[in-house]
């Protein structure tokens, strides 16, 4: 990934690599990427095109490789594309924008990394364009929160020659996002999904970067109703190049599973693997009755105040601003401020010892916004018009924009990005809940009901299949969104065994 991953230990740098999207592929990555894309039968590859060239991974794989293929590159970066390595024969990189090539013929062979670059980090214009482009591709638009690196597969797939074959390294939000649907129905009724690779936990590709990636290898070809889906779980292996090099449909998989130790190795229903996700296991289907989150309760995220730093403050800051606590709600912010899986007012007690944010300023009712305020909040309130908070782009939607979101007390929290301890969280102390949670609703207000839904929510076995509904990234991280958390499948078995099904 990154030659020098100290760099990543300064928050600076990694600012400008993430504007940039800059994130280097791995050599023992490249060069099975590379040998894909090269050995095609079905058409005469004369030339590798690498639409991101960054300090040229691929290129040094077909020179690892003996390739006599040229290679052809784009990139934007002029300090990159001075590398003595783009200085060698069969070697030609322009300093372009791939997304704005428009090209005089077809490619019979792309690799790629492309930049990975969030969309809340791109401009307006830029998201016009890419906006107009997918439309002029695909015929339609996608969600504006795909990232620019989505734009760079479509745009690799639209200038893939008949036959030609395209592998690409990518995060799993392209298979996981809410324009995934959309955007994979229509790349599997133009392509052919050949290999889906991801890599286990041990295998991790991008070291200290929190992003879960997976390689695509596709076709321009007749479509196929099944692919092979592959784990790598050993880094560094050197069995994910032999796989591409001894692999082909008619290989007997349990065969050469023994043959490639560090790689599992499955052959995949399309519709299956659409469903469940590329970068999943394969979904096993089990007989009886799937129950779903959303038969038991409804799921909101938590509040959005817009700026914390404000709206959310300590015991001492509410005393020190002699503010009446009348204005104020019970509240919890991060997700670490909760150890285990209830919230306690005793927790509550603690964390305001630490000098944690407890309290949330929350101007919501009818009668506090046209009752004449108390003259020390009106005092706060113009220190925030002072710091330009009612121009930021959440509170100017609000009239007035001191006005907070509201949200009834949750029974149960979930925590919404969960790194190494997913869990739903009784909440015992009645805490309203910022957006580092979703808001969980049960159907019943039955404090027993209440209590056995928490526990069927974690059971292992319920755990377990957030990873069929989360988006995943680096290091075992799942984020769930309110949509998809009422998707959560909750074991029959364990259904039954908290009476749930009444």
């Amino acid at each position: 990934m990154i030659k020098n991953a100290k760099i990543l230990n300064n928050r600076q740098a990694r600012e400008v690599l993430r504007n940039k999207g800059q994130f280097w592929t791995p050599a023992w990555v490249a060069i099975a990427m590379v040998d894909y894309v090269a050995n095609n039968p079905d058409v005469a590859v004369d030339l590798i095109c690498d639409p991101a060239t960054g300090r040229g991974a691929f290129w040094q794989a077909m020179r690892s490789l003996n390739l006599s293929q040229k290679f052809w590159g784009f990139d934007i970066d002029q300090a990159v594309l001075e590398d003595e390595i783009y200085q060698t024969e069969n070697c030609w990189v322009t300093q372009q924008d791939f997304l704005h090539y428009s090209p005089d013929h077809l490619l019979p062979a792309i690799v790629a990394n492309p930049p990975y670059i969030r969309h809340h980090r791109l401009d307006q214009v830029t998201k016009q364009y890419l906006k107009q482009l997918c439309q002029e591709i695909t015929g339609f638009t996608i969600d504006g929160r795909a990232g620019y690196h989505v734009y760079f597969l479509l745009k690799a797939l639209h200038l893939l020659a008949p036959h030609g074959k395209l592998a690409i390294i990518m995060p799993a939000d392209v298979c996981e996002g809410v324009f995934a649907n959309k955007l994979w129905q229509w790349i599997t009724e133009n392509f052919c999904v050949e290999y889906v690779i991801t890599f286990a936990r041990e295998a991790t590709v991008f070291l200290q970067v929190d992003t879960n990636p997976l390689i695509i290898c596709l076709k321009r070809c007749q479509p196929q109703p099944d692919f092979f889906w592959l784990q790598v779980e050993k880094s560094e292996t050197a069995n994910l190049l032999k796989f591409m090099q001894i692999f082909s449909a008619t290989s007997e998989i349990e065969n050469i599973n023994q043959q490639l130790p560090d790689i599992k190795i499955v052959k995949r229903d399309l519709a299956e693997g659409l469903n469940t996700g590329f970068s999943r296991s394969p979904q096993i289907l089990t007989q009886g009755k799937i129950y779903h989150l959303q038969d038991f309760a409804k799921i909101m995220r938590g509040i959005a105040t817009g700026a914390n730093e404000f709206f959310f403050l300590t015991q001492a800051q509410v005393k020190s601003l002699k503010i009446p606590r009348q204005y104020f709600k019970l509240a919890i912010g991060r997700t670490k401020d909760i150890t285990g899986d209830r919230i306690t007012v005793r927790d509550l007690e603690n964390l305001e010892k630490n000098q944690r944010p407890t309290l949330l300023l929350s101007i919501d009712t009818i009668d506090q916004l046209h009752e004449k305020l108390h003259p020390q909040l009106i005092k706060y309130l113009c220190q925030g018009e002072k710091l330009g908070l009612p121009e930021r782009a959440l509170i100017r939607q609000r009239k007035p924009w001191y006005k907070m979101e509201k949200r009834q007390i949750p029974p149960i929290l979930f925590t919404y990005l969960g790194r190494r301890h997913q869990r739903f969280i009784k909440n015992e102390a009645a805490v309203l809940p910022l957006t580092g949670f979703l808001c969980i609703y049960p159907h019943y207000s039955d404090p027993q009901f209440i209590d056995q839904l928490w526990q069927a929510l974690n059971e292992p076995a319920t755990i377990n299949n957030l990873s069929l509904v989360g988006k995943s990234y680096g290091a075992g991280a799942i984020k769930v969104e309110p949509g998809n958390l009422q998707r959560l499948v909750i074991p029959e078995n364990i259904v039954k065994k908290y009476s749930l099904d009444i």
